[in-house]
């Protein structure tokens, strides 16, 4: 170990790593299947960037250099049996099915130094650039006058990015004139912002969106930035997701509806027959109180697994319903864990008939689901 050691310092203290591939897993039950390491620049600052790659997933972690370093080694002797080393001078291949015996073979360079990831934040193609103004960001404080975006605000200016990526992925399925939108629960509203510049400033499309908050102060600052934007058809309400009225919505988003707030929204949004729906849900508190169930009591005794499984199972009602309603319905990670642990978005699109196959398959499942564990939620009103 003290020779890999010896060849990681020494690629790393000249700057010639492209990038570097952990593989050959030492146990099955590993979590992650491979693991990448590339440099970086964030901010300006050289990092080392590690990619974890899950079944389906993949998370990613930004490290220095002493801990980049310390990663290697850990993950050459616990996780990975092979590493492959991809430099702009020479290729290695190290195979540690021993650790206290491995072998490093050395090769010729096989990639170019043009495949380095030098620019990290700029390589994102991301819908609304770093280092361009972007006037709504400006005004909620998340971007300065030429574009930088504040070191606070970097993890909010990822999540309004991502979230315009979802759109864009069901932008399809709205209507090709008017698109009304409503925003339960808006907040500060940067997403609610980000529709209307990603639909009417980005598409050029005609649309229609309310923001509904429960406070007043927060409902007259999101006014005055509209107006002050020229936003003319983005509109904030006071109101309350569970009572509110309209004459009906194309789309209807919510970012973390407290409890059964989200169900309320998505009743709602079902009833209006909106052709999208994306939801990120939040403190599932409701099943929590009402859960029984013999098998599952013994892990279910412990508060913390508990709220976990009942997030999760309210989460999966939810998505029942809505396909029961005719919704073809994905459960998708909207940020990174880094960011807020209510990562999960309910992403829905109207593509179905209340009763055709996959309506009738979807009650089935539900009720076979609140029978076991004998719960009653919100949802069921849908």
């Amino acid at each position: 170990m003290d020779e890999i050691l010896s060849l990681i310092e020494s690629i790393f203290s000249e700057g010639s790593l492209i990038k570097m591939v952990l593989g050959n897993p030492r146990k099955k039950s590993l979590p992650y299947k491979k693991a990448v390491l590339r440099p970086v620049m964030i901010k300006d600052v050289p990092m080392f960037q590690a990619e974890y790659h899950y079944e389906k997933k993949v998370f990613t972690e930004n490290y220095d250099r002493e801990a980049a370093i310390s990663l290697i080694c850990e993950l050459i002797t616990e996780d990975f049996k092979n590493i492959d080393i991809f430099t702009e001078n020479n290729d290695f291949q190290i195979l540690a099915s021993k650790p206290d015996n491995p072998r490093i073979v050395k090769r010729a360079a096989t990639k170019d130094a043009s495949c380095r990831r030098e620019e990290h934040d700029r390589q994102k193609n991301r819908i609304i650039p770093e280092g361009k103004p972007c006037a709504f960001l400006t005004r909620l404080g998340v971007m300065d006058a030429e574009g930088n975006v504040y070191k606070k605000y970097y993890s909010k200016y990822r999540q309004i990015n991502r979230y315009l990526e979802i759109l864009s992925d069901v932008e399809d399925h709205l209507p090709k004139d008017l698109i009304r939108v409503i925003d339960f629960g808006c907040g500060k509203a940067y997403l609610t912002f980000a529709i209307y510049y990603y639909l009417h400033e980005i598409k050029g499309r005609k649309v229609d969106i309310i923001g509904l908050d429960l406070k007043d102060d927060v409902i007259d600052f999101c006014n005055s930035v509209a107006a002050d934007l020229g936003y003319d058809r983005l509109n904030f309400m006071k109101g309350d997701i569970a009572d509110f009225t309209a004459d009906g919505a194309d789309m209807v988003v919510t970012l973390h509806a407290c409890d059964t707030a989200t169900d309320y929204s998505l009743i709602n949004a079902v009833r209006w027959n909106a052709q999208v729906i994306l939801s990120v849900p939040c403190c599932q508190h409701e099943l929590f109180r009402q859960i029984e169930d013999e098998v599952e009591d013994p892990i279910l005794k412990h508060g913390i697994i508990k709220d976990k499984f009942t997030e999760l199972l309210t989460d999966g009602l939810r998505g029942l319903k809505l396909e029961e309603a005719g919704y073809k319905v994905q459960m998708t990670e909207f940020t990174t864990l880094e960011h807020t642990s209510k990562n999960i978005m309910i992403k829905a699109v109207k593509t179905g008939l209340r009763g055709d196959k996959r309506s009738r398959k979807a009650v089935r499942e539900y009720e076979a689901l609140v029978q076991r564990y004998k719960v009653s939620p919100t949802i069921d009103r849908l």
